[in-house]
């Protein structure tokens, strides 16, 4: 039991520490707003797509390809969005909330903090790339509908920001690094030392700069502006659909790496772009950015806990 209990610690902790540390440099004025952004802008559009390119063009798909583990992810996204978005038009009285709380509830952080999570646990980001492409594409898409259903803005500006975000989903720079690297791994290209060097150094930098960058631009504040529903939509982002569709993962035979990139998928805290979209697209942003803040909070103790529960059980 023990054992367990410093397994989670030790597959959780370390992420939120650096997190942590992020936090205090940006309060003691070590790290400026500037450098924040710019972290965000060279993780999210160089740092993380080499990483993932890195790690398909290295696999065997011929013997990691899992289709039923493609299809779970991309049918779970399509579940768990039609049921929250269901449930918020039923229970939310004030429909201008209805885009910002069903993004909040159902849009994780299953790139960056996924794969900080799958490397600290495994060494490498497992099979959550596989991950992103069966569930990234739907979160954007899922979001554009929602968000637009309860958007203040005018018509042009809908439009506009709907069209910037379709487009934004074909040339997301993650995505494009997966599609690039699928035919290294099917012609299982050895890449000279030399460039090898090169990937790796650049892949390494991006969970250490993403986890800095995340710390350094939270805010505690936000979350206390719409704190009942901040509440509601962190406990279904946390708890209730990592709780619904885990155990439908176990029962359907998914163990070890898979399991870790299901719990990302569905359990890890909501994604800061979530914050970006809502307020760009007229809807309630105190809301989106209180979920962000409060789920990254919150998790450090979630993901702990499933993850003991797991490695409890033996399936991880």
């Amino acid at each position: 039991m023990l054992e367990n209990f410093m397994y989670s610690i030790n597959a959780t902790m370390p992420i939120f520490l650096v997190m942590i540390l992020g936090w205090w440099l940006k309060r003691i004025g070590f790290l400026t707003d500037e450098f924040v952004s710019v972290a965000d802008k060279l993780v999210f559009k160089v740092a993380l797509p080499v990483l993932v390119f890195k790690d398909i063009a290295g696999a065997d798909l011929s013997n990691d390809f899992d289709l039923k583990f493609v299809l779970f992810c991309f049918l779970g996204t399509c579940v768990f969005f039609g049921v929250t978005w269901l449930f918020a038009e039923i229970f939310l009285k004030d429909k201008s909330m209805i885009g910002s709380f069903v993004q909040g509830a159902f849009r994780g952080s299953a790139a960056i903090l996924g794969i900080a999570f799958a490397q600290n646990i495994y060494g490498d980001s497992g099979l959550v790339p596989m991950m992103i492409v069966a569930s990234i594409p739907l979160f954007n898409i899922f979001s554009v509908l929602v968000l637009v259903r309860s958007a203040n803005a005018n018509e042009n500006d809908r439009k506009a920001v709907m069209k910037k975000t379709l487009k934004g989903i074909v040339t997301n720079p993650i995505i494009i690094g997966i599609v690039l690297g699928i035919p290294f791994a099917l012609l299982k290209f050895e890449f000279p030392v030399i460039l090898q060097k090169s990937i790796n150094s650049v892949a390494s930098l991006s969970t250490p700069l993403a986890l800095l960058a995340i710390g350094g631009a939270f805010s505690t504040g936000e979350a206390m502006k719409r704190i009942r529903l901040t509440m509601i939509a962190s406990v279904i982002k946390l708890v209730v659909i990592p709780g619904v569709f885990l155990p439908l993962a176990i029962w359907m035979g998914f163990r070890g790496e898979a399991l870790v990139a299901m719990l990302i998928l569905t359990g890890a805290p909501t994604t800061v772009s979530s914050y970006i979209m809502a307020k760009n697209m007229g809807n309630d942003d105190a809301l989106a950015s209180g979920i962000v803040v409060m789920t990254t909070l919150l998790s450090s103790v979630t993901l702990t806990t499933i993850i003991f529960l797991l490695k409890n059980g033996g399936y991880i």
